[in-house]
């Protein structure tokens, strides 16, 4: 009999014996006592666990879009059509809850349950990554603790936005939060207001579980980083080929991809194709006439494959740029597009606006 069943025997008899029970005070067997640290990130039996070297060889990222019913909870149906359109289109991997995703706009319930959600369908078939990052070091360690147990391959870090820190305070929110596994460092000044600067992401590179930088500053920022050896992915699609063929990028992180990602795949697989990338141009300054992803849930909507549900405070296009998409649609083929319906212009009355859900 081991000495914890023992101990529990020993404390069953002197409490049995006790005539006032109440005021006797229960003592936990040594052995149920854990140890006050993260097993679950430091053990290699963790659900789906991979390594950044896995990561690093994706060429082809999609930031997906998350689909809502009418009254504004997840349409896990269409959210799932989605992914395995990507799939079947040789995307190699999902950021799940990122801007495109509208994270910001769920709670961390929502959040990582989207993320076991898509593990759990379609882990096996194509590269898992959450978006776990958060302004908070405390929050991004809780989230992203939370997405690895729940079998993420890799997480995606934004730095600290509106209130920003200073460069040591940077390097240390990255710290805490590399150890847990592969990660990708997402820097987009334009939304957090404050760039990552190179030397910061040098210092992070002697960690193992970094497995690159989505770059949206460009690709003179891209090339210095691939001449030293580290994996970029771009994060703006309009400079995706000419970084993925000029500048070393590995590929793209990519919005454009959830509405033609088959189109996107020859764009980071089939080699230098200028003519290719100037005829999905027109698409993509369409996607970003105003913030992402307005235009791509607008998008979505018109081609039939999501509802037309909004989360506030997006608001879908005017029916001008709806218009505008089905000419771009049209010129550009609906067969490279994803879903089986025509594309349809839509009245303002038919979206959904959801403000409480």
């Amino acid at each position: 009999m081991s000495s914890s069943i023992t101990s529990c025997c020993h404390f069953y008899v002197e409490r049995a014996g006790t005539t006032n029970r109440r005021n006797a005070t229960w003592k936990s067997p040594r052995a149920a006592v854990i140890p006050s640290i993260h097993l679950p990130m430091r053990s290699n039996e963790v659900k789906n666990r991979t390594f950044a070297e896995d990561i690093k060889k994706l060429r082809l990222i999609t930031a997906i879009k998350t689909p809502y019913l009418p009254d504004g909870r997840f349409d896990l149906e269409a959210y799932d059509a989605l992914v395995n359109l990507q799939i079947e289109n040789g995307v190699e991997g999902v950021i799940v809850g990122g801007t495109t995703g509208e994270g910001q706009l769920m709670s961390w319930d929502e959040h990582i349950m989207l993320i076991g959600h898509t593990i759990n369908c379609f882990g096996g078939s194509i590269k898992v990554i959450g978006n776990t990052g958060s302004n908070s070091t405390r929050e991004a360690i809780h989230a992203t603790e939370q997405g690895f147990a729940v079998g993420m391959h890799a997480a995606l870090h934004i730095n600290p936005y509106y209130g920003k820190t200073s460069i040591e305070g940077l390097i240390s929110h990255f710290d805490s939060v590399l150890p847990m596994g592969p990660t990708i460092i997402y820097n987009v000044p334009s939304r957090t207001g404050q760039d990552i600067p190179p030397h910061v992401i040098q210092a992070l590179a002697k960690s193992p579980n970094l497995a690159g930088v989505k770059e949206c500053v460009g690709n003179d920022r891209v090339e210095q980083y691939t001449r030293n050896g580290l994996v970029v992915w771009s994060g703006n699609d309009d400079e995706c080929h000419d970084s993925r063929w000029h500048h070393g990028a590995t590929g793209v992180i990519s919005v454009t991809s959830n509405l033609v990602p088959g189109l996107m795949r020859e764009l980071m697989f089939g080699g230098n194709n200028p003519v290719l990338n100037s005829k999905l141009m027109p698409l993509v300054e369409w996607l970003f006439h105003e913030p992402n992803p307005i235009a791509l849930n607008t998008a979505l909507a018109q081609l039939g494959v999501v509802r037309p549900v909004f989360r506030l405070p997006y608001v879908p296009l005017t029916k001008a740029k709806r218009e505008e998409f089905v000419k771009i649609v049209e010129k550009i083929g609906r067969e490279n597009f994803i879903g089986e319906r025509d594309v349809q212009v839509l009245d303002d009355n038919d979206f959904f606006l959801v403000g409480r859900y």
